[in-house]
């Protein structure tokens, strides 16, 4: 059976692992690393979390892992389960049964879509051609002639559209991004060119991950790769009155949707929280 996995954050139970048992030792960014060597041999990781036992129980640390993929979760419950690995006591590994919560999707950021899209297409299975890369800054400014009172701040805005191109797959999908950050008057002008090369490259990364949200991997049994072109007919309204005689987009056909997950340090989703820990037994 084809196994379909989106460019968004996997929040399945059958693609999160609990596992605990795990030794008191070492430290929590050492049992990350281990953890991470170990399970990573199944299949490409979203995420790895480690937690301290609740105070009531013995000392020692649990974990959950998730993967992008349920089949390769599942593989690494079967073959990691009451096995020492990298402890010289045996871990138990058990598939979450957490209930299924209605949440809204969350895209993945452009770091993490490049990262699933290197794993199952190869790093040359895939490229990104940028198609127009604007700055609405100015065009803003003119907006704001018109207010008497002097601005204190101005604000650098972007705009990208661009195709990610997958050519063995014949398959282009097409993605845009905005993204804007405040200046103040006072900063100079190298911090204005700082700000506006920070900013252009955030609208890169929206529009990168936007690009991929219309896209599914599928995994058949025989462990071939198929894609899934998922396509969007209109542009958003907000999307098409920012743009409306700025740029040419009458060839454009795609939507932004709005909601995806903004670039973070973190690997984790805000929404995530930690999980009660496990019943020892």
């Amino acid at each position: 059976m084809a196994e379909v996995i989106p460019f968004t954050v996997p929040s399945e139970s059958d693609k999160t692992l609990l596992v605990w048992e795990l030794s008191p030792g070492p430290t929590a960014e050492e049992l990350h690393h281990s953890l991470s060597a170990a399970f990573s041999r199944f299949g490409l990781l979203y995420s790895v979390r480690v937690f301290p036992n609740a105070a009531a129980a013995r000392p020692g640390f649990y974990a959950v892992v998730k993967f992008y993929s349920a089949r390769a979760a599942h593989s690494a419950q079967q073959a990691c389960h009451q096995q020492p690995l990298f402890q010289s006591s045996p871990l138990k590994v058990r598939l979450s049964r957490h209930k299924a919560v209605q949440h809204r999707t969350l895209a993945l950021n452009s770091s993490q879509c490049q990262e699933l899209a290197n794993y199952y297409f190869g790093f040359n299975g895939w490229s990104k051609r940028i198609v127009k890369l604007q700055d609405l800054s100015d065009i803003e400014e003119r907006e704001n002639e018109d207010i008497v009172a002097p601005l204190e701040k101005q604000s650098v805005k972007i705009f990208c559209a661009l195709e990610v191109v997958l050519p063995s797959f014949d398959c282009k999908s097409p993605g845009v991004g905005i993204a804007q950050e405040t200046l103040d008057k006072t900063e100079g002008p190298l911090s204005f060119l700082m700000k506006r090369k920070t900013t252009q490259k955030f609208a890169i990364q929206k529009a990168v991950s936007d690009a991929f949200q219309k896209l599914l991997i599928v995994v058949l049994e025989s462990g071939k790769i198929a894609v899934e072109y998922r396509h969007f007919e209109e542009l958003t309204d907000a999307i098409t009155e920012e743009l409306h005689d700025l740029i040419q987009v009458s060839y454009l056909s795609w939507k932004q949707d709005g909601q995806g997950e903004e670039e973070c340090l973190s690997d984790f989703s805000s929404e995530e929280e930690a999980p009660r820990p496990p019943q020892l037994d």
